[in-house]
């Protein structure tokens, strides 16, 4: 083994049902490096990590750790060994607190019934917070926590290990700005120590920020490996998915029409107070901010699942009383959550009943659902978004997470809406299929839908909004026209 290089991996080939999920792969990191893995949905990245943390076992190849080769089937035994891995789906225990769940399975333990020492649990779990700069109570029950205070909490899991490597897939996904350079300075910290980072993000900012070398691959197969100064932005998109994208904000030639929604002096104790804005027709209107300005929760209640405790909602002109999602979707709101796997679609069904749930009277007749109407309507969703799937009866949960948003975004359009809300629509997909996504929100603004766009990326943010909402701790700092914002401008009324 090179003695640069802590981790080498060569000719790694795993199949799944006859299919090569990997074919040949190679990796070598060095420690102290942070080494990108790239590549779209589908080019084995998943399949790779699962097999370097002994979730899976590979048909062929070899992995070398620290001088000795690497044949652990089993998760535990890797960790103990040093590779440890911050997952793209969150990994929780609801019901167990922040600190519980950092050191599950690592409890610190007193007394001759070795009771569990919940008063040094706590405070281990505080002084790591801390210093990651998380102001989240260790004794928090993990329910309590949005989806990004609870990807934080994974990330101190994946430190409080003392791990050799750290695997980070998709690890500021549901982060903002502020949370992602509070994470960067951890990783840099890390390397200092000497730790070596396998980082998977679909964020090319990020990835050219944080990384010393990047690895692609396509299909399974490996492509190139290249130091990240050597590397552009449209070089590397070009390695990912075979051809060039010229533009990854397409332009929209949408008009502007008649205002759709307004919101009055909205409020909600905590959360957010007095918003006041409007959205019209053939507009995206950008909502941005840093983690707990309110942003997701500006929408859940808008669509009806939280309450208000004051303020207007107007839809085309007429005040509404929404109560409920059921109330919002006959009202004509459309909304996709920013996490889609819990709240987006039902991963044991297929794709045409999910596709189909918003709007299910459409193909009843008396009390029976008319599968000839709804699976010829799911068939023309999956046409019209491009869908990559085997068939409209095809189990969600098998898709690529480009291909699921797309279903998500379709059971919302076949309920007819005249304003859609996204919030966070290209969280863990790739550039390909972002690019897809950024095509479908310009198709629906071109058919005079009012899109509401809540996005962690300020690039999205400034690339696809004709205006911008600026939210800081609950209150609106801004509204900015597209000529007026910039990311400087943005982060400055972000933490206003």
């Amino acid at each position: 083994m090179n003695p640069y290089y802590i981790l080498t991996v060569r000719g790694l080939t795993k199949t799944f049902s006859g299919v090569k999920a990997l074919d040949q792969v190679q990796l070598n990191l060095r420690k102290g490096e942070v080494h990108a893995l790239m590549g779209e949905n589908g080019a084995g990245k998943s399949t790779f990590m699962k097999i370097l943390i002994g979730l899976h076992t590979p048909d062929s190849g070899e992995i070398v750790f620290e001088g000795s080769e690497l044949k652990a089937s089993d998760v535990n035994e890797v960790l103990k060994k040093g590779i440890s891995m911050i997952h793209q789906e969150i990994l929780i225990v609801p019901e167990l607190t922040v600190a519980q769940n950092i050191f599950l399975g690592r409890e610190s333990n007193r007394g001759f019934f070795s009771w569990i020492d919940e008063k040094k649990l706590n405070q281990k779990a505080g002084v790591l917070l801390e210093q990651m700069g998380v102001t989240i109570s260790p004794t928090t029950p993990m329910k309590y926590l949005s989806v990004a205070e609870m990807q934080m909490v994974e990330i101190a899991k994946a430190i409080s290990n003392d791990a050799k490597v750290i695997i980070m897939d998709e690890p500021t996904s549901a982060l903002s700005d502020k949370e992602v350079a509070t994470l960067f300075g951890i990783i840099r910290d890390l390397k200092k120590k000497g730790v070596a980072i396998i980082y998977i993000s679909h964020k090319m900012d990020e990835i050219f920020e944080i990384s010393d070398t990047i690895t692609v691959l396509r299909d399974g197969n490996y492509i190139d490996t290249k130091p990240a100064a050597e590397l552009d932005t449209p070089t590397l998109i070009k390695l990912m998915v075979g051809r060039e994208i010229e533009n990854l904000f397409p332009a929209s030639v949408a008009q502007k029409g008649a205002e759709i929604l307004l919101v009055k002096n909205l409020s909600r104790a905590g959360k957010f107070s007095n918003i006041t804005f409007a959205v019209h027709a053939g507009e995206v209107l950008g909502i941005a901010g840093l983690m707990g300005a309110g942003r997701t929760e500006i929408a859940r209640a808008i669509f009806g699942l939280d309450p208000v405790d004051s303020g207007e909602v107007y839809l085309k002109g007429n005040q509404l009383i929404i109560k409920t999602p059921q109330d919002a979707i006959r009202s004509g709101i459309g909304y996709v959550s920013e996490d889609r796997k819990k709240l987006g679609f039902i991963p044991g069904m297929s794709v045409k009943h999910n596709m189909t749930l918003a709007s299910l009277p459409n193909h009843a007749k008396g009390l029976f659902i008319q599968d000839k109407s709804e699976t010829a309507t799911a068939a023309q969703m999956i046409a019209d978004l491009r869908i990559k799937t085997a068939g409209a009866d095809q189990k969600v949960t098998f898709l690529s997470g480009g291909n699921q948003q797309k279903v998500v975004i379709g059971k919302v359009l076949l309920a007819s809406p005249d304003l859609v809300i996204l919030d966070e629509p290209t969280r863990g997909i790739d550039v390909g299929a972002k690019f897809e996504i950024y095509k479908l929100i310009n198709r629906l603004v071109s058919d005079g839908i009012a899109v509401i766009m809540i996005s962690s990326e300020l690039p999205e943010i400034l690339g696809l909004s004709d205006r911008i909402l600026v939210l800081s701790k609950g209150k609106q700092t801004a509204l900015l026209t597209k000529a007026e914002a910039t990311q400087e401008t943005i982060l400055q009324y972000a933490v206003h």
